[in-house]
């Protein structure tokens, strides 16, 4: 079992350390340049798009889709969980606060990446055998790569993703929220993990339509909180500020004139360490949200793409960067070496702002991000389980991941924690191959929008 671990973790390093870094920021900066900088010139549409549309209420998700605010929810819903208390932490901790500098550039050239996943999710999306609008990464893929090889890669996708997120990711997921409740107020694992079991099994049971109605209230709310939360320890300590920004400005070139104790980490690790971590937390171009895009009723597939780039915005370039703010600001990044977890380094700078309330801050904000992200990831498996199954696989794929939310409670597995990793890192490849092929359609979706868009204004 040892054996096959180490396999397994040096293989996700060599994918997430060098591969696929590679891979998704080139794929990022492709479709950056082909669509003319999407993400700069639209980001006042995007932004409009989104937050001129917010909802705690919408309309109630059918057999022909959800609201776009809806989808988008329940993108945000898995791209905003533990790795958001954690990621920036750990970024840091082994490349040094130059690694947030680089956690921007990722999250930049992913907005790119992510409108493309999401465009061709809209444009692609069918019909399932329930009757359902149903779309993603499979039908995107088997539309880029005709006969066997599409089919080929598509089921591998199907597989990969509900390994690494439906089963093992939520194990992870429900690990992180049994450990801070302990931490916090001494509760049993156990008890946390038969509770979050069975509101997860509420969730499921309603389907679509409650995946809808829980993740446009959830996401809105656990943002706000955690957002309101880091403000106010930032704000605090607003004589630190300009010294974070020269951290991470000087950091990413010159990682040991940055602050001291980072004198031996090399730029490439800042680097490495940076776009990894931004990669992993906003998930753009692994292929997991484009299943929630794919549902939104929008009169056009790049109005959802609009919508997309945003997720990407709030998880990595406000949500990622207020942890690294309060870390810096703290002065916690300081006085750590590089054995301390990302989360233990978050909970210290909380802890230093808010005294003994940061643990219970903390506790609350890992619920909410690792309940929605098991809502979010359960839906992305449940997806493909009916691409790979039909219908009839749901229920037994939904017993599964409750029974595992108990056990991953209560039992931390290496072994389960780095297989997930390896999954994730190995689903992105059949995706990012069909994003790379079906550029030239994503392109010409982008130059119809313009067109229309452009026409609307004229009209007006």
């Amino acid at each position: 079992m040892e054996i096959l671990n180490g396999i397994i973790e040096s293989l996700t390093e060599v994918l997430s350390g060098k591969i696929l870094v590679v891979l998704l920021v080139g794929t990022g900066i492709w479709f950056t340049a082909r669509l003319g900088f999407v993400q700069f010139r639209e980001f006042g549409s995007a932004f409009k798009a989104v937050f001129g549309n917010i909802k705690l209420k919408g309309d109630k998700a059918d057999k022909n889709g959800m609201s776009s605010f809806q989808s988008l929810a329940t993108a945000i819903a898995a791209q905003v969980g533990t790795g958001n208390l954690a990621g920036a932490a750990t970024a840091m901790v082994m490349g040094g606060p130059g690694a947030i500098f680089w956690m921007w550039i990722s999250a930049i050239f992913g907005m790119a990446t992510i409108f493309a996943e999401a465009t061709l999710a809209q444009k692609y999306k069918t019909v399932g055998e329930d009757g359902e609008i149903t779309g993603g990464p499979v039908y995107y893929i088997r539309a880029a790569f005709r006969g066997r090889l599409g089919k080929t890669l598509a089921a591998v996708f199907a597989i990969l993703i509900t390994l690494a997120l439906g089963f093992m990711g939520n194990m992870v997921q429900a690990n992180s929220i049994a450990d801070a409740f302990k931490g916090a107020f001494g509760i049993n694992p156990m008890v946390i993990g038969v509770a979050v079991a069975a509101l997860s099994a509420f969730v499921f049971i309603g389907g679509a339509a409650r995946v809808a109605s829980i993740t446009e209230k959830i996401v809105p709310i656990m943002a706000a909180f955690y957002i309101l939360g880091a403000l106010v320890i930032i704000v605090m300590n607003y004589g630190m500020i300009p010294e974070a920004f020269r951290q991470i400005v000087v950091g990413a070139w010159n990682p040991g004139a940055a602050i001291g104790g980072f004198a031996g980490v090399a730029v490439s690790q800042a680097v490495k360490y940076g776009i990894a971590r931004g990669l992993f937390s906003n998930e753009a171009g692994m292929g997991s949200t484009p299943n929630a895009h794919a549902l939104a009723k929008v009169k056009h597939p790049c109005d959802q793409g609009m919508v997309a780039m945003m997720g990407v915005f709030i998880d990595t370039l406000v949500i990622l960067n207020l942890t690294a703010l309060v870390i810096l600001v703290t002065g916690q990044l300081q006085s750590v070496n590089q054995t301390l977890s990302g989360a233990g380094l978050t909970q210290m700078a909380f802890n230093m702002g808010f005294g003994n309330f940061g643990k219970i801050f903390i506790a609350i904000c890992m619920f909410f991000f690792a309940f929605s992200t098991i809502v979010g990831w359960y839906f992305f498996g449940e997806k493909n389980v009916k691409y790979l199954f039909g219908p009839k696989g749901v229920r037994l794929y939904a017993l599964i991941v409750v029974i595992l939310i108990v056990v991953g409670s209560v039992l931390k597995v290496e072994l389960v924690w780095n297989l997930s990793d390896f999954f994730n890192s190995l689903m992105v490849i059949p995706n990012v191959l069909g994003l790379l092929a079906l550029s030239g359609v994503v392109s010409k979706l982008y130059k119809e929008w313009e067109t229309s868009k452009k026409a609307g204004k004229n009209k007006k």
